[in-house]
């Protein structure tokens, strides 16, 4: 097995395709695929599945690219600290959060501090967070809710209650707090199943004996901002990512307190990466500062 080798499967892998493994490594197409068919000759294995010109992994080329891509981050962690005094003047930081509110302060701080440093951020709920960056497509998640387990570090950003909320013009506009058995009563406006804001809910709910059921489900916080905003229903959302809307106005709802807490977190093994670190480093200073 020689290094050539891992590398050009890797590459096929996460490309797609022979032609398009060659690009990214500037070879011929041949040569690529003549290095992965020597090491599936010397192991006796077949990593891809070969169909006119569609190519898909088999489970053993699966169990393989969980390896290389654990092997080519260290490399590039390595490549990262050795080229140190080149280090944070360009490269793309990938997050992806469960809502870009909480990252705001961070965000302004980091572009003002590292204005080379191309920052991508695209939302989703807290199971995208997690398989986007056990897949290795995001560096840094933002979610309400800490995965179990050692392979996560975390830092906490804020902690705050679940509240209902509803449009300026509903009827229920000048409400102060609702019980969860009057809430049920009226339309909601609830997140797609796997929002823990959802499942926080309905565990809770549950406890008082009621049964939440939506009106209208809805797959991100900003579609349930816009379908409340219509007058549609009543919505949740954690205090912190209430924000600032005339057109709406919050309901505390009566009972024991749901609290959601948002933090960052990175899969440990990567957390090493200098764009990794140096965004950490803002977060934790401005954390200390508040």
């Amino acid at each position: 097995m020689r290094y050539v080798q891992l590398r050009a499967f890797h590459y096929v892998a996460i490309s797609g395709g022979f032609s398009r493994a060659a690009e990214a490594l500037f070879l011929t197409q041949p040569a690529i695929s003549d290095q992965v068919r020597k090491l599936e000759e010397e192991y006796d294995v077949l990593l891809f599945n070969r169909y006119k010109k569609q190519v898909t992994l088999t489970g053993f080329g699966q169990q393989l690219l969980e390896i290389t891509h654990r092997m080519f981050d260290t490399e590039q962690q390595a490549l990262d600290l050795l080229s140190e005094s080149r280090a944070l003047r360009s490269g793309t930081l990938r997050i992806v959060a469960d809502a870009a509110h909480h990252l705001l302060h961070i965000l302004g701080k980091f572009r003002e501090k590292y204005p080379g440093i191309q920052v991508t951020v695209r939302t989703g709920n807290t199971e995208t967070v997690v398989t986007s960056l056990f897949a290795y497509d995001a560096d840094i998640g933002v979610l309400g809710e800490i995965p179990k387990g050692r392979e996560f570090d975390m830092l906490k950003l804020n902690s705050t209650p679940i509240i209902a909320f509803v449009a300026r013009t509903h009827p229920l506009a000048g409400t102060k707090s609702m019980s969860f058995a009057k809430l049920s009563k009226h339309p909601l406006v609830l997140r797609e199943r796997g929002s823990k804001t959802r499942q926080k809910l309905e565990a809770m709910a549950q406890e008082q004996s009621v049964e939440l059921r939506a009106a209208i489900e809805a797959e991100g916080r900003e579609a349930v901002r816009e379908i409340v905003a219509s007058g549609s229903g009543i919505g949740f959302v954690s205090q912190a990512e209430f924000g600032q809307d005339g057109r709406l106005v919050p309901i505390a709802i009566d009972a024991p307190e749901m609290l959601m807490d948002e933090a960052l977190i990175c899969l440990r093994e990567r957390s090493g990466g200098k764009l990794v670190r140096a965004f950490w480093n803002v977060a934790r200073e401005l954390s200390s500062a508040d």
